[in-house]
């Protein structure tokens, strides 16, 4: 508070409640703060694992493909490739955790009927097929996680910077200005107290004088 606030009992009253919501409002935000690194923690450990299943997953899925290569041939291959129709049929929904959305991808069935012809093709080719229909779950997985994990510490990082304004800028100075304006209301009724004291004994002096 740049401004300096006059020494008035109505300006203590409304700086000590802003004092008062400052520090319940550091409370809540500290309290949110936690919660939200212990989920950001959580899609860290799913991503760890989602990452080991990738490496897995994919590396298996080209060992398929290279086998549906040599059985039918690259151009067969390729030929098959472009008969598969494109999903997009992803269903997102999204979970709010303390005001964050956090998405969560409907898992994808793991039957799936091929969309190509049996003519021409072999075994190879299907395992190649449902090798990537694996890896295409697992993609939109990581993506659940990845997105989770974004969002999660962009908020986390604006509840920081919000935690440390309000602990080492807004509460401190508002409790120097309670003090700062107890300290003069205290010694403003001390100057009170001592006049009305002089004041009371010099009447009672008056009082008792002798007139001649």
């Amino acid at each position: 508070m740049a401004k300096k606030i006059a020494p008035t009992r109505g300006n203590l009253l409304r700086v000590l409640r802003a004092l008062h919501l400052a520090r319940k409002g550091h409370d809540l935000l500290e309290q949110k703060r936690q919660v939200l690194m212990m989920e950001l923690m959580r899609h860290i450990d799913r991503a760890r694992d989602i990452q080991k299943d990738m490496a897995e997953i994919f590396a298996a899925a080209y060992r398929a493909l290279q086998h549906a290569n040599v059985s039918v041939g690259i151009d067969t291959v390729q030929e098959i490739s472009r008969a598969v129709p494109e999903s997009d049929e992803f269903i997102v929904r999204l979970r709010s955790v303390m005001g964050v959305d956090i998405p969560e991808v409907d898992p994808i069935p793991e039957a799936c009927p091929p969309g190509y012809s049996f003519q021409g093709t072999s075994g190879a080719v299907d395992r190649a097929f449902l090798a990537f229909h694996r890896v295409r779950g697992l993609v939109a997985r990581l993506a659940e996680v990845e997105t989770s994990v974004y969002r999660l510490a962009v908020q986390i990082r604006k509840t920081h910077r919000r935690v440390n304004a309000l602990e080492k800028v807004v509460i401190p100075q508002y409790g120097a200005a309670a003090v700062a304006i107890g300290a003069v209301l205290e010694e403003g009724d001390r100057e009170d107290f001592a006049r009305m004291k002089i004041s009371k004994e010099a009447g009672k002096k008056g009082l008792g004088r002798e007139v001649p």
